[in-house]
């Protein structure tokens, strides 16, 4: 489904004081729902006597789950979440209350080894979200949103202790000898990861550039932004954006990573299940890239931008925008496959 428009309807009004203070209960609810894994706490949020406002309940407890199952796999534990929201605008559609809105969410966590080392990821998302009022309370009735999770909420089982084991025993990881070039790719993926970077960067992509999410998604489009605005790649015949728009290798996700590869400027680091690559995964730099791989073909790029305590790989990306999350958050599912790929700076 296409994104959120950008710019508000000449019927758009103004969200009122009410309704921001409803919209932010039911983040604070949901994410103490998520530390707490207390999934009854978020049901009376919900307008259950519809069918979208009881899909947007399941959705909500399916993804707590596999929040849960990733973190137990991962041997972490997460310490709080907290929501930075942006009203854009809102709508009155008779009894219904539209909200159109910018969720930046930080994740902080500790491995059980490391209870006092915390580390952080953040991620963004662009919500459409209908209220109604029923019995005196704000309910949804309706929630729209790029999911992080969608990938992995079938819900495989993740658990591993042999996995686990192996990334609590990781050691931090050394970065300071990454070159210049490594250094600004990472530098411009943090500033225009969208909702998932920090205030400051006003939750923006570079406006130099075409948002290509309403066309399927921007992920490679803003890798190759990383590499030529940051990791100053030269543009090429093949792979090529101006006035005109993106070349195919410039904006589609499996031509970017054939091309990368074919021409030179990357080499394959692993390729298979999570469960082939995990340990290859500590191998990649910041400024590298993963491919994700379903059906036999590449969906999805995410570029490396550093390492948490346990030097576990993190990545940043459009599409559901990601800022240093770890790299197999949200693609759990036992068919994906994972394309490990080193730049060559």
């Amino acid at each position: 489904m296409p994104g959120p428009p950008d710019k508000p309807e000449a019927s758009t009004t103004f969200v009122n004081e009410e309704i921001s203070q409803v919209i932010q209960k039911i983040f604070e609810i949901r994410n103490r729902a998520i530390l707490e894994g207390d999934l009854d706490a978020v049901k009376p949020l919900y307008n259950l006597s519809t069918k979208y406002g009881t899909w947007a309940y399941e959705h909500e407890v399916k993804k707590t789950k596999y929040l849960h199952k990733w973190s137990d796999k991962q041997g972490v534990k997460f310490k709080d979440i907290h929501s930075t929201l942006v009203i854009r605008y809102g709508k009155e559609k008779g009894s219904v209350f539209s909200v159109n809105f910018i969720a930046s969410t930080e994740y902080k966590y500790a491995y059980e080894n490391e209870p006092d080392t915390v580390n952080s990821f953040r991620i963004g998302t662009y919500h459409i979200v209908d209220l109604i009022q029923k019995d005196g309370q704000w309910l949804i009735a309706k929630e729209w949103y790029t999911d992080p999770f969608a990938d992995s909420l079938s819900l495989d089982d993740i658990k591993s202790q042999e996995i686990k084991t192996y990334i609590l025993s990781g050691k931090p990881r050394d970065f300071s000898g990454l070159s210049e070039r490594r250094i600004q790719a990472v530098e411009y993926a943090d500033r225009y990861c969208g909702a998932a970077s920090e205030e400051k960067y006003g939750f923006k992509y570079n406006e130099k550039y075409r948002d290509y999410n309403p066309q399927g998604g921007d992920c490679a489009n803003f890798a190759s932004q990383i590499l030529y605005e940051g990791g100053k790649f030269k543009k090429t015949h093949t792979w090529n954006y101006d006035s005109g728009g993106a070349s195919k290798a410039w904006v589609n996700a499996h031509a970017f990573n054939s091309y990368m590869l074919n021409s030179g400027r990357a080499s394959r680091i692993a390729y298979g299940s999570y469960n082939q690559v995990y340990k290859a995964s500590y191998k990649l730099q910041p400024g590298d890239y993963i491919a994700y791989e379903k059906k036999g073909k590449i969906t999805h790029i995410s570029v490396v931008t550093g390492a948490d305590s346990k030097g576990y790989t993190l990545v940043s990306c459009h599409n559901t925008d990601r800022n240093r999350v770890p790299w197999d958050l949200g693609w759990s599912d036992k068919g994906i496959k994972f394309w490990l790929v080193h730049v060559n700076y």
